[in-house]
This record gives structure tokens, C-alpha cells and sequence, in this order.
């Protein structure tokens, strides 16, 4: 790192955006915000982004919630604590009602950053990146700044190329010769716009949703454009408006969770031999709440391609290319296949006696292709195999959706359930 960054990555506040309802999520998001939702058997989407500007040098960090924020704030608070000495700080902001008597909730990612100006730092801070809640990759913002004042711009872009038929999903951008963006049009449909953003290479340019300002322009631009989003509205209008936009090419692994397909896939695509973020990079830590859990234990169980988490109990069972959270139990003559297990927040005496089947994954149960949310109590016998290959169903309990059962947080399957 050369002396230049040094002194302007720690004037770089993040703001990271985690207020969206996230419906597309449904039913992982039922009792929880998008960013709270588990990952990879211990995390939450959040650590991600916290992860990446806390590696990035990056320790002054907001992050914004309004719907279903309970357990979002809760690991937040729990997690990221800065001794008294550290200038680090990861401070929630919600969604409120301020003297302006204006809407309760945060109308959209731009409206979020303009209602939380007034909590910027007086002094010292010459820059604001802007991330989403909701993303897996890993990113050093060090690259993304240098850049940026490298290219001297106001604002910068961080861009991925993609395929056609994905460019309907994002903002896609046109730049010129020294990078700067000429045209950005937010999620285009048309042929002709499709036509006016496509790279001389046939592919496109698509927006991560990352942004970087000059604090002076992020105040100013929020200002002067009273709309409600960055992709379809701050940006278009700062290209419109001569700022100079820069786009940062970025070629690595990213991920927009928005779908429970998409989240289902890159969770699985963790498990590989070799998978798109490495956990056990030493140089590149990801972050999370840390628990004082037992060691998991495994007796008479076959292993096989598996995550497991802390605190889990596994007897007689086989395991096949899935995830076990924290606090998983697995009993005699299951078998899981590619599938996702989130685990449990508490744990439960196999002694204490109850109504309702013992708390984790019951004795001869088959599952496939299938999420299970936390603190889940799924009954002897039960199959979650979707045999009927429904794209979209609901029932007690659990949902399907891009083909994938979800059982929900919280759930009661009865012993011989078949879904």
C-alpha cells in the first residue's frame, strides 16, 4: 500500500444500504431483513460487505435498516465492537420520521443517503462509498478509491461485464476512451437502449451498485436531483449533468442475491473444491459474530462435500454436497442431498420432553434441493423432495420458490409430512 492511500482510505465513510423488504426472498425474509439472512452455515449477508471495508482499511461504517430490522441490528451491535482506543465504528441507522415530517420509511437507496447526510462527520471525511446489503463478493475498496483519483472523477461506478440476455436486470453503462461514462440507462428493456449501452465486444457493462463520491458532490448531487434511487435516477442524471462518472472494471466473483435461486446457488457454489470466495484465505477475513460453541460432533455418518458450522450433532446420517448452520441436529437414517441447513439460534436438552418433534432434522428424513431455516423441527419420516417439480407453491410452513422448498424459520413439520 503506497503512502497516498494511506492517508485517503481512512477519510472514506461506508454507507451500506440494508432496507429493502426483499420480497424475492420470501419466505428466508418472512422474519428478517435480506441483510440478516444466514450464509454459509455461520455468517449473514451483511458480514459481507462489513467484511470487505473492514479488510479495505475501511472502519467507519453506517449501515441503514428499516423493515424487519430487529435481528439485523442485534448482530450488528453483537458483532462488530471497537475497543475504546480504535476509531472503528459500525453504527446502525434506521428508517425514522425527522422534524421535516417526511415518510417514515426510506423511499429508495438515494432517498436513504439524502435523509442521513446530517450524520456525516463534520471533519476529515473526503469520501463516501455507497455498498449494497445484499451482495456475496470480495472487493478491496483500496483499488476502487485509487482509481478514482486516479481518473480524477467525481464519481465512480463499480462495473462488471455481463452477458445480453442478464443486461435487463442492472443499470448498464457506455464509457469512452478514458473510461468516464457517457450513457447509463437502469435496467434496459428496449432494443434501442439495449443497442446504445452495448460494448464494441457485444457484452455490457453492468452497474455492482457500488458507488464512490466526493463527499462535496454526494451533497451536492442528492440536492440538486430530488430522486429516489441511485441506478435509476442519481446517476443518469449525473451523467446528464456533466460530472465526470468513472467506471471501475472489476473481474472477480460477484453475486446479487435476489432470488431464492440465486441465493440457494451461491451457497452451494461454496461447498466446491475450489469455490468463488474462500473462507480460509488467511489475508482476507470474514467476519461474524463470534460464538463459544462445543465442537460439532459426528458418529456413524457418512460426509461428504459439507460445510458444518459449531455446535452441531450428527448421528447415523449421510450428507451429500450441503451446508449445516450452527446448532444442527441430524439423527439416525436421514439423508441430505444438496441442501441448505441454517441450523438453530438456541439449544434444546435432547432430555426435555415435549408436544412437538425435538428441535432439528428427526430420525429416517429425506431431503433434497431444500432450504431449512433456523430453529426448524422437522418430524421422524419426513420427505422434502418437491417430487412433484412445482415451480411456485405454498403451504404450513414452508414455500417453494424457483423449485426449491423453504421451510421457514420456526417451522413444525409433522413425523410422515411429505413436501
Amino acid at each position: 500500500m503506497t503512502f497516498r492511500q494511506r492517508i485517503h482510505v481512512p477519510s472514506v465513510l461506508a454507507i451500506i444500504l440494508g432496507g429493502g423488504r426483499g420480497t424475492r426472498l420470501y419466505p428466508l425474509v418472512k422474519h428478517r431483513c435480506k441483510p440478516a439472512v444466514p450464509l454459509a452455515t455461520k455468517y449473514r449477508l451483511i458480514d459481507i460487505p462489513i467484511s470487505n471495508c473492514l479488510n479495505s482499511e475501511i472502519r467507519r461504517i453506517f449501515v441503514l435498516s428499516q423493515f424487519n430490522s430487529r435481528s439485523l441490528n442485534q448482530h450488528v451491535t453483537r458483532t462488530y465492537q471497537f475497543g475504546p482506543l480504535s476509531r472503528g465504528t459500525v453504527e446502525i441507522i434506521a428508517a425514522s420520521q425527522g422534524e421535516d415530517g417526511g415518510e417514515d420509511w426510506f423511499q429508495g437507496t438515494a432517498d436513504a443517503v439524502r435523509r442521513c447526510l446530517r450524520y456525516l462527520p463534520a471533519t476529515r471525511l473526503t469520501h463516501v462509498l455507497i455498498l449494497s446489503g445484499d451482495q456475496l463478493y470480495t472487493m478491496n475498496f483500496e483499488d476502487v478509491i485509487a482509481s478514482h483519483e486516479g481518473s480524477g472523477a467525481e464519481i465512480t461506478v463499480a462495473c462488471k461485464e455481463v452477458a445480453a440476455e442478464e443486461a435487463p436486470r442492472f443499470g448498464i453503462m457506455q464509457t469512452d476512451n478514458e473510461g468516464m461514462i457517457v450513457d447509463f440507462v437502469e435496467k434496459p428493456q428496449a432494443s434501442d437502449d439495449l443497442a446504445r449501452v452495448r460494448s464494441p465486444s457485444g457484452t455490457y457493462w453492468a452497474s455492482m451498485g457500488i458507488y464512490l463520491f466526493n463527499r462535496v458532490v454526494l451533497e451536492r448531487i442528492l440536492r440538486e436531483c430530488d430522486g429516489m434511487d441511485f441506478g435509476r435516477d442519481v446517476i443518469p442524471y449525473a451523467v446528464r449533468s456533466d460530472y465526470r462518472v468513472s467506471a471501475h472494471a472489476f473481474n472477480g466473483y460477484w453475486e446479487d442475491i435476489g432470488t431464492i435461486g440465486s441465493f440457494y446457488a451461491a451457497n452451494l457454489n461454496m461447498i466446491a473444491a475450489d469455490p468463488p470466495i474462500d473462507l480460509f484465505d488467511p489475508y482476507w477475513g470474514m467476519y461474524t459474530r463470534p460464538r463459544f460453541l462445543p465442537p460439532s460432533r459426528i458418529q456413524k455418518s457418512t460426509i461428504e462435500s459439507v460445510l458444518m458450522a459449531d455446535g452441531c450433532r450428527v448421528t447415523g446420517a449421510s450428507i451429500v454436497r450441503s451446508m449445516l448452520g450452527i446448532r444442527s441436529v441430524v439423527k439416525e437414517g436421514t439423508r441430505i442431498e444438496n441442501s441448505i441447513v441454517m441450523g438453530a439460534d438456541y439449544f434444546v436438552p435432547e432430555h426435555v420432553e415435549t408436544h412437538l418433534p425435538a428441535m432439528g432434522i428427526g430420525r429416517n428424513v429425506t431431503i433434497a434441493r431444500a432450504i431449512i431455516d433456523k430453529d426448524v423441527r422437522i418430524g421422524d419420516g419426513v420427505r422434502i423432495v418437491n417430487e412433484a417439480q412445482r415451480q411456485h407453491a405454498d403451504g404450513p410452513g414452508w414455500a417453494i420458490r424457483d423449485r426449491i422448498v423453504v421451510v421457514e424459520k420456526g417451522a413444525v413439520i409433522p413425523p410422515g409430512t411429505v413436501i
